[in-house]
């Protein structure tokens, strides 16, 4: 080569100059590679998560033992009939009416089934004024919601005809059609929308559009190819439409980030004057080795999911898992083939005005060195005060997490999720005050020998009871009898309706006190107790279970992936303890807006009073793994700077505000790309966005910032501390041969040999 010969060995650096070597054939695997993926993922179809399959305890038994049954629960319907006057009583002949003339509509569409009247099945209000009539959908209860429109109609035509009164429908079809209407397109454009942010946000970073479109261009082809493969491993493990947006998100922010890393250390080095040969070499030993220890951190975070012992995360794990290795190989093949093939021309497209020669010549005359002036301003102040900047940085983190230590998880209600935003949550709220629990009662799965025997009769009859005399719940229980299957679904309004406190406090009565003392006493009887209640309480018990495993896997793998990447003890444990504290910053944040409200109005939300149950072990992993990409990354290239001969604040010092400018462009991608889900009505979508934007914006500020070079700074010569006793674990450090350092980068690199 012009510059001199770079002698590099290592996964990363091989791979690299196999594909700059055979760029057309690394093209054109990885084309193939993405197609046959697709194709072969299209042919063997999706399996998706079966209900019995996504939750544990009693909610996974009943809902086994219906689906053994053979069982198709309909989705049930129910319409509000009240008044506005309190004079007016449900036994009045205006109001009979009006409920004879909502059972004839809805009957006629025939869309429905087992229309029930109020009157007959006693569901009439306490005070008279709220009566309620039911009826199931015909057909697959899953997709109910795409033919109650008709049934809609019918209901609100007859409130015409009544207005006197107040005539509402809710349900389980009218709720998921209203959500669909209402949400599903917008959901469907937030995702739509991340590729062109991010894309703008690239087109800014790196001022030429060619340049831009090369790491969007790698995560679509990367989510292509994991979105093919998710049908083919979806018949190991079934999969859902969870996965598939969990995988999309992860996807574009891993594959963005790779990408830039890798293009941005060869535009460096280009303009430090090597030769695009070199340049793209050097960058496939640095830049693609950080990737590959940092992809493999990922997809170690990630499958810390498939511990949980819960269908979805197992799923939302292992699709990510997939997404981030195919990325990571993306990156370190066909990335640097694109690059040897385009040459000069990935400069093409230059957007004038964010006039990219002008920072290219202040680098080659040594004027900007490609550091960012802003952090090495920072840089300045917390290298002189480092013990001042831990402390208060450190103690900034400890403060914003510290209302994490009052987290509350619950799986959100209607309108906890919803607000004011949708009638139907006033429809839901009504239903609740006038029948508490009415809307969402508890069911409990009777199954027998012999359903109709008079010993399980009996205690059918106990139970229910039992339930309304033990104060679990105030009626009307009903039951509804499968006589061929030999099972009874037994539906309990629990009291307390939709304050899930209050309505676990009577689940917990009618499992602990009232079916022992009832169905309990029967042999070969089973009883299981299922509903939002159950599931929720369920959900959160196995979740809690599942949370100390899942951090030990994630912590001890990173660890270790940590010490035997760099070869240092104190490296791994502080690259632990930092990621550690981003988490609980972010936690904290979750608990102060959404749960106390704290500032909600800020971001468009509202204080819940909870945090949705699946949301703080998820974003424990995602995040632990995301925000190993900028760890990585920095301390690689402060490593580097060490070994070529700098002391360890100047290596420091070049090491971050080196990597300012894409460590800070990769975070305002993740971090407007999050922020789109925050803008959704769902408040457990926002609760997902704020909670991942404002972690990774910490993560790439304060963290690396501060925290990182001010604790590097104070431990000085002790960050490369390697006990002797641990010299026999595998080296997977980088291996350079060490040589001066001198601003600006010295033209090549004479025998270097980097390594994985």
């Amino acid at each position: 080569m012009r510059n001199g010969d770079t002698r590099v060995r290592g996964i990363a650096a091989r791979a690299g100059g196999w594909s700059a070597r055979h760029r057309w054939a690394a093209v054109g695997i990885w084309v193939l590679f993405v197609v046959l993926a697709m194709g072969l993922g299209s042919a063997a179809g999706s399996v998706e998560v079966k209900e019995s399959d996504q939750l544990g305890g009693e909610t996974h038994t009943a809902a086994k033992i219906i689906e053994d049954a053979g069982i198709d629960e309909p989705a049930s319907e129910t319409v509000l009939i009240q008044t506005k006057d309190s004079g007016v009583k449900a036994t009045d002949p205006a109001f009979r009416a009006a409920v004879a003339d909502v059972m004839k509509a809805v009957d006629k569409t025939g869309k429905v089934t087992d229309v029930q009247s109020p009157y007959e099945t006693n569901t009439l209000s306490k005070d008279g004024r709220s009566a309620l009539v039911q009826f199931d959908m015909r057909g697959d209860a899953d997709t109910a919601g795409e033919r109650v429109e008709p049934v809609l109609k019918a209901v609100a035509d007859v409130q015409k005809d009544h207005s006197e009164l107040r005539i509402e429908e809710i349900g389980g079809a009218s709720m998921n059609k209203t959500f669909d209407d209402a949400f599903g397109d917008d959901f469907k454009k937030a995702e739509l929308s991340a590729v062109p942010v991010a894309l703008g946000i690239l087109l800014i970073a790196f001022g030429a559009l060619v340049a831009a479109l090369l790491p969007v261009a790698l995560a679509i082809t990367a989510i292509m190819a994991t979105m093919g493969l998710m049908g083919i491993v979806s018949h190991l493990q079934p999969m859902d439409d969870t996965a598939s947006s969990v995988m999309l998100l992860v996807g574009l922010a891993v594959g963005v980030d790779y990408c830039l890393f890798y293009l941005r250390r060869e535009r460096e080095e280009r303009a430090a004057g090597r030769s695009p040969e070199a340049a793209l070499q050097i960058a496939a030993a640095t830049s693609g080795r950080a990737i590959i220890v940092s992809g493999v951190t990922v997809c170690v975070a990630m499958a810390g999911m498939l511990f949980t012992g819960l269908a979805t995360f197992e799923a939302m794990g292992l699709a990510s898992l997939m997404v981030v290795a195919v990325a990571m190989v993306g990156s370190v093949t066909v990335l640097p083939a694109l690059l040897s093939l385009l040459g000069e021309r990935v400069e093409k497209g230059r957007i004038p005005f964010l006039h990219p020669d002008k920072r290219r010549k202040n680098a080659n005359s040594g004027k900007g060195n490609g550091e960012s002036r802003f952090w090495t301003a920072v840089l300045k102040v917390v290298l002189a005060r480092p013990a001042v900047s831990l402390v208060v940085a450190a103690g900034a983190l400890l403060a914003v997490a510290a209302p994490a230590l009052g987290m509350k998880t619950q799986n959100l209600t209607l309108d906890q999720e919803f607000g004011d935003s949708l009638p139907i949550v006033g429809t839901y709220n009504r239903v609740n005050d006038a029948f508490p629990g009415g809307s969402e009662p508890a069911e409990v799965i009777v199954k027998a020998k012999d359903i109709n025997a008079a010993d399980v009769k009996s205690a059918l009859a106990d139970f229910r009871a039992l339930a309304i005399s033990s104060g679990a719940s105030r009626g009307p229980v009903d039951i509804k009898l499968h006589d061929a299957e030999n099972i009874a679904f037994v539906y309990v309004p629990l009291v307390g309706g939709s304050d899930l406190d209050k309505a676990g406090e009577s689940l917990d009565k009618l499992r602990d006190e009232v079916r022992p003392a009832t169905l309990g006493k029967v042999e070969g009887v089973q009883a299981p107790i299922t509903g939002q209640v159950a599931g929720s309480k369920d959900f959160n018990d196995q979740l809690a279970g599942a949370v100390a495993p899942v951090f030990a896997f994630v912590v001890v793998f990173a660890f270790l992936l940590m010490l035997l990447s760099f070869r240092s003890l104190t490296i791994a444990i502080t690259s632990i303890v930092l990621n550690l504290l981003s988490v609980g910053a972010a936690y904290g944040i979750l608990v102060a807006v959404f749960q106390h409200g704290w500032g909600a109005s800020l971001v468009g939300a509202e204080g819940v009073g909870a945090i949705i149950t699946w949301l703080p072990l998820f974003l424990f992993v995602i995040l632990f793994g995301l925000s190993m990409d900028y760890h990585v990354f920095v301390v690689s290239r402060i490593r580097e700077a060490h070994l070529r001969g700098r002391t360890t604040k100047d290596a420091i010092q070049h090491g971050v505000v080196t990597t300012a400018g894409v460590v800070t462009s990769a975070a305002v991608i993740m971090v407007a790309v999050f922020a789109i889900f925050g803008t959704l009505s769902m408040q457990s979508m926002k609760q997902m966005g704020v909670g991942l934007a404002a972690a990774v914006l910490i993560d790439a500020t304060i963290i690396r910032g501060v925290l990182l070079p001010a604790v590097m700074a104070l431990l000085g010569d002790r960050n490369w501390y390697f006990p002797k006793w641990l010299n026999r674990l595998p080296d997977m450090t980088h291996d350079e041969t060490t040589e001066p350092a001198s601003p600006p980068p010295p033209p090549a690199v004479e025998g270097e040999r980097v390594g994985v």
